[in-house]
């Protein structure tokens, strides 16, 4: 006997497999089972019985008369059998039966086991085909490996009641969920909603210091978990095979239980017990006729009706499944009662094959999905990656990271985090914090412990705030930087820093920004003094007059956009600094002029070419600082002297060939910079310079020195590099307080050993060719190298 063992291969799947199965699959699986032995107990009969046995009909005889010789008629012996008597007798009745097996026996009454072997087969075979067809196949192991995973998390859990905010406690005692809004930026696709999951409440049982703690290990599993799913949605929402294959194998089994209930109904009356046989073989048997019996007929009849009335359960049980495939839209699945039982509100719907499985899923179990759903939801990632984040940023490490910057306060700068570690707010010390490409950073209520906190730094950082924590930035912070890329990425609340002394944005802002809404409530900074804009701007927005009252220091940083509107900056007349840097400026701009506070202009990196109208400067009394360098000033007009109050002046990166003489009675300047020019000559009127205690000259075509230079003997720092000298005046002695000589890129031979008498050059501070350095005497050397 055939064990049906046999046939496994053609239903066999893998036991995770059935969370995919629901009750009608598993119902028609074991139906499938019944009709397979009904099927191979016909087989084994046929096979191991007689199938039909033959017995030879009688033979009506004409009566023949024979004439003795006394004309007594006498009636002559009838033989029983006819034909020529052998020892072949079983031989012929095996011969009689086969042949009328073959020729008189209806077809299905000989075929009925093996069409029920071969269309149970089928069946099978078509219940789980989608299981074994490589291009859905390799989506189900996928995915059942992930929800396998995604059960077992221990994040689940701890999610379910973390995001929510609600201590598993309560929900004992309440016996219901609260539901908390969750704000959630971005648009999901809006799907048609479908009553995909009738959930079940899920009572969390977590002691408080289970629920509190996550290990490392189990928060870097769970992250790669969010991953995971995070591709394979991605993966499977972009085809519809799954479900395809499924429709396609149920319409196929509904197809065939219609075609095994049309020809089964009208053949089974076939299967009969007795049948007439009438073969031609006279020659053999000497009969033609015979009357066979079908040994298996009655037990096939009954098998064949029990057989139907499996099919036609089976099939009822197909044409539910159709309904259901048909009349659901299964391609469209809703997480809304998950969202409505959690109070996780930004757990998106999901399409096509994601969704088909998810409603199968739902058929075995609907606890499954419920905790999938938490792996779905960006609110619980992040809640997520916040824990991780405090796991590996302990508050020893962050204080380990603390500097000082340029403010002399205590900065932390973290850079390309997935988020703000709530350590942060243990670091007490803190005073300046910066985050640079942090995405999802929530400023929480916990920044107030951070009572010394004056400067924060945001570049380029997707970020929220409490509103808690708005009102401490209110009153604590001085500082703020921030780096964007879009306007509308400015934080709204960044205007209501009353308390706020030095703003710096950095982004591109549209040509007309002067019109932007959150530009416009710069007057509620009632404290600031500092103002700096890295932008493109074509003219100075009106904001700014609006702070005007108590703004000391204006920076605008153009991206090379032509500046061209400046007369609001007339209004600015407590300025103390103004940079126009990179805005594209061909002269100087005359509202500059009305500025009678101002101590300091620069104007890098413009195009301007004259500067005639720098004789106005002359009405800005308290100007210390001018700025004209990368530039393109061929010439220093002689109205240069009238700038009297004049004590830095940079006019390196510019076209410069003649120095004016006029330039240098500013007697007050302590800082010149000619550096990056054309330069061949310096006046010796230099030495009216006698405040003067920087002075650069380097990447010129200078060939002399004058002997008056080292009349300014308050030179600390002599900048010569680059040029076309050849020798180095022993006069050099005169500067006693240098500390700085650069003298590399010349033609010098040898140095002066009159350089003994800068006693504050060290090795260090003079930069020259190790070659040119050896010339001097050893002494020297060795005095200069000592520290």
């Amino acid at each position: 006997m055939i064990p049906v063992t046999e046939f496994r291969q053609f239903s066999e799947q893998q036991p995770q497999f059935r969370v995919l199965k629901p009750w009608w699959d598993v119902f028609t699986d074991y139906l499938s089972v019944v009709m397979l032995m009904i099927g191979v107990f016909g087989c084994t009969l046929q096979v191991r019985q007689d199938k039909i046995i033959c017995l030879p009909q009688k033979m009506t005889m004409y009566n023949q008369t024979i004439l003795l010789p006394n004309k007594t008629a006498v009636q002559p012996d009838v033989p029983e059998m006819m034909g020529r008597k052998t020892n072949l007798d079983f031989q012929q009745y095996s011969f009689i039966n086969q042949m009328c097996y073959e020729k008189a026996l209806h077809w299905y009454a000989k075929y009925f086991p093996y069409l029920v072997l071969i269309h149970t087969l089928i069946f099978m075979v078509c219940s789980n085909f989608w299981f074994k067809f490589p291009g859905s196949s390799s989506k189900i192991e996928h995915f059942i490996s992930i929800l396998g995973k995604c059960f077992d998390s221990p994040w689940t859990t701890r999610a379910l009641s973390e995001v929510s905010g609600e201590n598993p406690e309560e929900k004992d005692i309440k016996k219901s969920r609260a539901i908390l809004n969750v704000s959630v930026e971005g648009n999901l696709d809006n799907l048609e909603k479908t009553q995909s999951l009738k959930s079940i409440p899920e009572k969390i049982v977590v002691d408080k210091p289970t629920a509190s703690a996550l290990d490392k290990k189990e928060g870097e599993q769970a992250k790669a978990l969010f991953e995971k799913v995070k591709k394979f949605r991605l993966h499977v929402e972009e085809g519809d095979i799954l479900y395809v294959m499924y429709v396609r194998q149920t319409v196929l089994k509904v197809f065939k239980f219609l075609l095994i209930i049309a020809y089964n109904s009208a053949l089974v009356s076939e299967v009969q017990i007795t049948v007439k046989c009438s073969v031609d073989i006279q020659d053999m048997t000497g009969y033609k006729h015979f009357s066979c019996n079908h040994t298996m007929a009655h037990l096939f009849s009954k098998l064949s009706y029990c057989y139907l009335c499996f099919v036609a359960v089976y099939g009822f049980t197909c044409l539910y499944t159709s309904y259901w495939l048909f009349y659901r839209s299964l391609k469209e699945y809703s997480f809304e009662y998950v969202r409505q039982e959690t109070g996780i509100d930004d757990i998106p719907d999901v399409k096509n094959d994601f969704a088909f499985m998810l409603h199968m899923i739902d058929q075995y179990d609907p606890l499954y999905s419920k905790r999938f759903a938490v792996f779905l939801s960006e609110v619980s990632e992040n809640k997520l990656k916040q824990l991780n984040l405090n796991h590996e940023w302990t508050p020893e490490k962050l204080r380990q990271r603390l500097l000082t910057n340029h403010n002399d306060r205590l900065e932390l700068q973290l850079f390309m985090l997935s988020g703000l570690p709530d350590t942060i707010f243990e670091v007490t010390e803190l005073q300046s914090l910066k985050l640079e490409i942090i995405n999802n950073v929530t400023i929480p209520a916990s920044i107030a412990q951070l009572e010394n906190l004056q400067e924060l730094s945001l570049y380029q950082c997707c970020f929220k705030i409490h509103t808690t924590a708005t009102s401490f930035l209110k009153e604590k912070l001085k500082v703020l930087r921030v780096k964007f890329d879009d306007s509308r990425e400015l934080p709204h609340w960044l205007y209501h820093l009353r308390n706020l002394e030095e703003l710096y944005l950095i982004g591109s802002l549209s040509p007309d920004a002067s019109k932007n809404v959150g530009l416009e409530s710069l007057r509620e900074l009632k404290h600031l003094k500092t103002l700096s804009l890295k932008s493109n701007f074509t003219k100075i927005p009106q904001s700014i007059v609006d702070v005007s009252s108590h703004l000391q220091r204006l920076y605008i940083y153009n991206d090379g956009t032509k500046l061209v509107m400046l007369n609001n900056l007339k209004k600015m007349v407590n300025l103390t600094e103004l940079e126009l840097v990179h805005c594209d400026l061909e002269r100087i701009p005359h509202a500059v002029f009305s500025l009678t506070n101002l101590q300091e202009l620069d104007l890098k990196e413009n195009n301007l070419r004259s500067i005639e109208e720098i004789v106005s400067c002359q009405h800005l009394h308290k100007l210390t600082c001018l700025k004209l360098w990368h530039n393109s000033i061929c010439y220093i007009p002689e109205h240069i002297k009238k700038l009297g109050s004049l004590e830095r002046l940079y006019f390196s990166h510019n076209k410069i060939e003649i120095l004016s003489p006029h330039l240098f009675l500013c007697n007050k300047l302590r800082y010149l910079d000619l550096s990056n020019n054309d330069i061949r000559f310096i006046p010796p009127e230099i030495g009216v310079l006698q405040s003067l205690q920087y002075f650069s000259v380097t990447c010129n075509k200078i060939e002399n020195l004058p002997d008056e230079l080292f009349f300014c003997k308050k030179l600390k720092t002599l900048k010569l590099g680059k040029n076309m000298l050849s020798l180095l005046s022993p006069k050099i002695s005169y500067l006693v307080l240098l500390t700085h000589l650069e003298l590399k890129g010349n033609h010098f031979e040898l140095l002066p050993p009159e350089l003994r008498f800068c006693r504050a050059l060290k090795r260090g501070g003079l930069v020259v060719e190790d070659v040119l350095f050896e010339t001097l005497p050893s002494d020297i050397r060795d005095k200069m190298k000592a520290e």
